[in-house]
Protein backbone atom coordinates (compact mmCIF):
# COMPACT_ATOMS: atom_id res chain seq x y z
CA UNK A 1 0.00 0.00 0.00
CA UNK A 2 1.30 3.39 -1.32
CA UNK A 3 1.40 6.07 2.07
CA UNK A 4 2.09 8.74 -0.27
CA UNK A 5 -0.56 11.83 0.22
CA UNK A 6 -2.82 12.46 -3.12
CA UNK A 7 -1.73 15.87 -4.99
CA UNK A 8 -5.23 17.27 -4.50
CA UNK A 9 -5.16 16.67 -0.46
CA UNK A 10 -1.70 17.81 0.07
CA UNK A 11 -2.71 21.18 -2.17
CA UNK A 12 -5.56 21.45 0.30
CA UNK A 13 -4.00 21.01 3.32
CA UNK A 14 -1.02 23.33 2.77
CA UNK A 15 -2.50 26.30 0.48
CA UNK A 16 -6.41 26.03 0.24
CA UNK A 17 -7.01 25.53 4.22
CA UNK A 18 -5.02 29.41 4.77
CA UNK A 19 -6.75 30.88 1.90
CA UNK A 20 -10.33 30.09 3.61
CA UNK A 21 -8.98 30.51 7.04
CA UNK A 22 -8.77 34.42 5.47
CA UNK A 23 -11.35 34.70 3.42
CA UNK A 24 -13.86 33.41 6.14
CA UNK A 25 -11.84 35.00 9.24
CA UNK A 26 -12.64 31.65 11.06
CA UNK A 27 -9.25 30.16 13.14
CA UNK A 28 -10.68 27.12 13.42
CA UNK A 29 -9.84 24.99 10.63
CA UNK A 30 -12.42 22.18 11.25
CA UNK A 31 -14.97 25.06 10.40
CA UNK A 32 -13.75 25.40 7.11
CA UNK A 33 -15.36 23.31 4.33
CA UNK A 34 -14.26 20.59 2.79
CA UNK A 35 -14.60 17.83 0.31
CA UNK A 36 -16.94 14.91 2.72
CA UNK A 37 -17.52 12.38 -0.35
CA UNK A 38 -18.07 12.15 -4.21
CA UNK A 39 -20.95 10.10 -5.54
CA UNK A 40 -20.94 8.50 -9.00
CA UNK A 41 -23.96 6.99 -9.89
CA UNK A 42 -25.04 5.31 -13.65
CA UNK A 43 -28.89 5.23 -13.59
CA UNK A 44 -29.39 2.63 -16.48
CA UNK A 45 -33.10 2.20 -18.10
CA UNK A 46 -31.74 -0.20 -20.92
CA UNK A 47 -31.51 -2.90 -18.41
CA UNK A 48 -34.90 -3.72 -18.32
CA UNK A 49 -34.51 -5.43 -21.61
CA UNK A 50 -30.61 -6.44 -21.35
CA UNK A 51 -28.91 -7.60 -18.46
CA UNK A 52 -25.89 -7.48 -19.73
CA UNK A 53 -25.75 -3.97 -19.37
CA UNK A 54 -25.32 -3.55 -16.07
CA UNK A 55 -22.12 -5.55 -15.53
CA UNK A 56 -20.73 -3.66 -18.16
CA UNK A 57 -21.71 -0.28 -16.66
CA UNK A 58 -20.32 -1.94 -13.61
CA UNK A 59 -16.70 -2.69 -15.57
CA UNK A 60 -16.77 1.48 -16.39
CA UNK A 61 -17.21 2.78 -13.12
CA UNK A 62 -15.21 0.14 -11.59
CA UNK A 63 -12.51 1.51 -14.15
CA UNK A 64 -13.10 5.03 -13.21
CA UNK A 65 -13.56 4.76 -9.96
CA UNK A 66 -10.75 2.12 -8.83
CA UNK A 67 -13.55 0.94 -6.36
CA UNK A 68 -16.01 -2.37 -7.25
CA UNK A 69 -19.59 -0.40 -7.74
CA UNK A 70 -22.98 -1.00 -5.84
CA UNK A 71 -25.75 -2.10 -8.27
CA UNK A 72 -29.20 -0.03 -7.34
CA UNK A 73 -32.04 -1.72 -7.75
CA UNK A 74 -35.84 -0.47 -8.05
CA UNK A 75 -37.66 0.08 -5.15
CA UNK A 76 -41.44 -0.75 -6.53
CA UNK A 77 -42.78 -2.37 -9.47
CA UNK A 78 -43.75 0.27 -12.72
CA UNK A 79 -45.82 -1.64 -15.37
CA UNK A 80 -45.50 1.47 -17.74
CA UNK A 81 -41.69 1.11 -17.71
CA UNK A 82 -42.03 -2.77 -17.76
CA UNK A 83 -40.26 -2.56 -14.04
CA UNK A 84 -40.36 -4.70 -11.40
CA UNK A 85 -39.48 -4.62 -8.16
CA UNK A 86 -35.77 -5.44 -6.84
CA UNK A 87 -34.80 -5.12 -11.09
CA UNK A 88 -31.16 -3.59 -11.60
CA UNK A 89 -31.58 -0.15 -12.71
CA UNK A 90 -27.91 1.48 -12.18
CA UNK A 91 -24.56 1.12 -10.80
CA UNK A 92 -23.25 3.42 -7.65
CA UNK A 93 -19.85 4.24 -6.22
CA UNK A 94 -19.31 6.83 -3.65
CA UNK A 95 -15.21 7.77 -2.71
CA UNK A 96 -13.71 8.86 0.16
CA UNK A 97 -10.56 9.69 1.92
CA UNK A 98 -7.37 9.79 -0.86
CA UNK A 99 -9.38 7.55 -3.14
CA UNK A 100 -11.86 10.65 -3.61
CA UNK A 101 -8.87 13.02 -3.73
CA UNK A 102 -7.03 10.85 -6.68
CA UNK A 103 -10.53 11.05 -8.68
CA UNK A 104 -10.64 14.75 -8.26
CA UNK A 105 -7.17 15.73 -9.44
CA UNK A 106 -7.99 13.16 -12.31
CA UNK A 107 -11.75 14.47 -13.12
CA UNK A 108 -10.24 18.32 -12.93
CA UNK A 109 -6.92 17.72 -15.13
CA UNK A 110 -7.57 14.89 -17.65
CA UNK A 111 -11.24 14.01 -17.82
CA UNK A 112 -13.11 17.58 -18.15
CA UNK A 113 -10.90 18.99 -20.33
CA UNK A 114 -11.51 16.07 -22.64
CA UNK A 115 -14.48 17.10 -22.91
CA UNK A 116 -15.46 18.40 -26.83
CA UNK A 117 -16.99 22.30 -26.71
CA UNK A 118 -15.74 22.50 -22.71
CA UNK A 119 -16.69 25.84 -21.46
CA UNK A 120 -16.85 25.06 -18.05
CA UNK A 121 -19.46 23.18 -15.28
CA UNK A 122 -22.31 25.33 -14.69
CA UNK A 123 -23.22 26.98 -11.32
CA UNK A 124 -26.71 26.29 -11.23
CA UNK A 125 -25.47 22.74 -9.85
CA UNK A 126 -25.94 23.66 -6.14
CA UNK A 127 -28.67 22.03 -3.84
CA UNK A 128 -28.27 25.08 -1.02
CA UNK A 129 -26.75 23.27 1.48
CA UNK A 130 -23.19 22.98 -0.24
CA UNK A 131 -23.03 20.14 -2.26
CA UNK A 132 -22.73 19.74 -6.09
CA UNK A 133 -23.88 17.65 -8.97
CA UNK A 134 -23.49 17.52 -12.79
CA UNK A 135 -23.71 15.20 -15.70
CA UNK A 136 -21.46 14.11 -18.49
CA UNK A 137 -22.88 12.48 -20.95
CA UNK A 138 -19.94 9.80 -22.17
CA UNK A 139 -17.73 8.25 -20.12
CA UNK A 140 -15.14 8.28 -22.73
CA UNK A 141 -13.83 11.51 -21.51
CA UNK A 142 -12.04 8.94 -18.76
CA UNK A 143 -8.62 7.50 -20.15
CA UNK A 144 -9.41 4.28 -18.50
CA UNK A 145 -12.20 3.56 -20.55
CA UNK A 146 -11.08 1.77 -23.51
CA UNK A 147 -13.44 2.90 -26.18
CA UNK A 148 -12.57 0.12 -28.33
CA UNK A 149 -14.42 -2.35 -25.98
CA UNK A 150 -17.17 -0.41 -24.97
CA UNK A 151 -20.83 -1.55 -25.71
CA UNK A 152 -22.68 1.64 -25.62
CA UNK A 153 -21.78 5.25 -25.14
CA UNK A 154 -23.16 5.99 -21.24
CA UNK A 155 -23.41 9.33 -18.79
CA UNK A 156 -22.96 9.84 -15.17
CA UNK A 157 -24.05 11.73 -12.44
CA UNK A 158 -21.58 13.41 -9.46
CA UNK A 159 -22.34 14.37 -6.95
CA UNK A 160 -19.74 16.12 -4.57
CA UNK A 161 -20.73 16.43 -1.06
CA UNK A 162 -18.88 18.52 1.36
CA UNK A 163 -18.77 20.16 4.58
CA UNK A 164 -19.89 24.34 3.37
CA UNK A 165 -22.59 25.28 5.07
CA UNK A 166 -24.22 27.48 1.76
CA UNK A 167 -23.35 27.58 -1.85
CA UNK A 168 -20.81 30.59 -1.77
CA UNK A 169 -18.85 28.65 0.76
CA UNK A 170 -18.66 25.41 -1.33
CA UNK A 171 -18.22 27.13 -4.66
CA UNK A 172 -15.43 28.97 -3.06
CA UNK A 173 -13.76 25.62 -2.00
CA UNK A 174 -14.22 23.88 -5.40
CA UNK A 175 -12.73 26.87 -7.06
CA UNK A 176 -10.02 26.50 -4.90
CA UNK A 177 -9.73 22.77 -5.93
CA UNK A 178 -9.38 24.26 -9.78
CA UNK A 179 -13.21 22.97 -10.92
CA UNK A 180 -13.88 24.90 -13.68
CA UNK A 181 -17.17 26.26 -12.47
CA UNK A 182 -18.44 29.35 -14.57
CA UNK A 183 -20.65 31.88 -12.42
Amino acid sequence: MDNTMPRVKEKYLNEIVPQLKEKFTRTNPMSLPKVTKISLNMGLSEAVADSKVIQSASNDLAAISGQLPVVTKARKSIATYKIREGMPLGVKVTLRGNQMYEFIDRLVTVALPRIRDFRGLKSNGFDGKGNYSFGIKEVTIFPEINVDKLDAIRGMDITICTSAKDNDEALTLLKALNFPIII
